[in-house]
Order: structure tokens, then sequence, then C-alpha cells
């Protein structure tokens, strides 16, 4: 399966130069919205097309959560940097009308997709809480499926949208959403490959070991490029 991701556009319309045909699946990684640069209505119109896409071919679409997409998915909670709000109204009415298109995660055998990355740690942490402590978790586990069973849980959503200390936050460790690279980097989910989006690279950057590895394709702040990748069916 050949797939294409494309990472924190924050409103961007470059993502339309991809030639989405190419591909057996696009994923979004995330962060839709806010922009020092990119007006409102741009913003909103940007995401009112990448929703349709996916209505139109919802197999082949995948549309991430962010954390700046979750503070208006979820208002009034998870604000980080960037709020609109004077345009949240408006975001949030958007995101709530489809927010059953979106997802947190997106798992193919052992690679998962999130926007900032699962740590060892904090999948440790939500296992425990969430009463999963004897689970065995492998690529044959649907991870994916799991967190967004949690994101649909008012009970547990919190969990997902953790920040740690390097992204100002009071958590011991950062969720899928806001994990910073610090913390990923050294603690990547062991057995699996992780795509991520969230901490800008100059170029797309992969760490590997024996226990697995993670790629950071958050390149558009300096180039227009997107992640392609080969997955053996």
């Amino acid at each position: 399966m050949e797939i294409l991701t494309i990472s924190d556009i924050h409103g961007r319309t470059i993502w339309k130069e991809a030639n989405f045909d190419r591909y057996d699946r696009v994923i979004f990684l995330g962060d839709y919205t806010d922009s020092y640069v990119v007006d409102d209505e741009t913003i909103y119109s940007n995401l009112e097309e990448i929703i349709q896409l996916k209505r139109n071919v919802p197999d082949k679409f995948v549309l991430l959560i962010g954390n700046h997409d979750a503070q208006y998915l979820h208002y009034p909670n998870y604000r980080c940097s960037g709020f609109r709000q004077w345009a949240q109204s408006m975001l949030s009415d958007l995101f709530t009308n489809y927010e059953s298109l979106f997802q947190i995660a997106h798992q193919q055998g052992a690679y998962l997709f999130t926007h900032a990355g699962v740590t060892n740690r904090w999948l440790r942490r939500l296992l425990v809480k969430t009463g999963h402590e004897t689970l065995s978790i492998t690529p044959e586990y649907d991870v994916a499926g799991l967190l967004d069973k949690l994101h649909r849980s008012v009970n547990f959503r919190n969990i997902l949208f953790e920040v740690g200390p390097r992204r100002g936050g009071y958590d011991l460790c950062g969720g899928p959403v806001w994990a910073d690279r610090s913390e990923t980097k050294v603690d990547y989910l062991s057995d699996f490959h992780q795509v991520v989006g969230h901490t800008p690279v100059d170029a797309f950057t992969t760490i590997t070991s024996e226990a697995g590895s993670i790629t950071y394709t958050d390149v558009l702040q300096t180039k227009t490029a997107f992640y392609e990748l080969v997955i053996p069916d």
C-alpha cells in the first residue's frame, strides 16, 4: 500500500499540490488551524475542502486530530498557543458537525500514525488509568482503535490530551496529540514504526533502532514536501 502523509498545514493550501491519484491512502496528521500568516476565511475554507475529500472517499483519506484542532473541537478545553477566539464559534461548529470524520490515530500493522507520537511511558500510564494494564501491546493489537475509543469517552478523553513540562504542561509526559520530540525520540513505542508531525523539522527525520522507529514529517514551514511510504500488503 502506498501512503502519503501531510503534516501541520495550519491553513496552508499547498496540500493541493499533491497528486492523490498516486496513493492508496492519504493521511493528514492534524493541525489544520491556527496560523500567524493565513487569514480566518482561508483556514476555514481549507478545512472545509479537506473534510469534503474525506466525505467523498472515506476509505482513502484519514483525518487525524492535532493539538491546534482539539481546542476548537472540544472548546473550551485543551487550549494552546495561536488560539483564535474570534474564529472559535465558526471553527468549533465545523469540527463538531463532522467530528465522526476525525480520529486520534491510524494504524496499519506495525505502522502507527498520530499527530505527536506515542511513548512507552505514556502508554503504560494510559493502560493503568483505564484498567487495561494486562494488555500486551504488539503490532497485532489495535492501538489506534483503543485511542479512538477513549477519545469517544468523556471519562477518559483527557488522558489523550496530557501535556508534559517541555510543552508547558503539568502532566508527567505528553500524549499522542501533545508529546514533545524530546520525549518521543528517546522513548518511541516499542515494536512500532511511527509517523508524526507536531515538531517542526528542516527535513524528514527518522530515528530507528531494533526497538522500532519514529519519523518526524513537519517540514512545511521551510519547504513543500509530503512524506511517502510503502507498507507491504
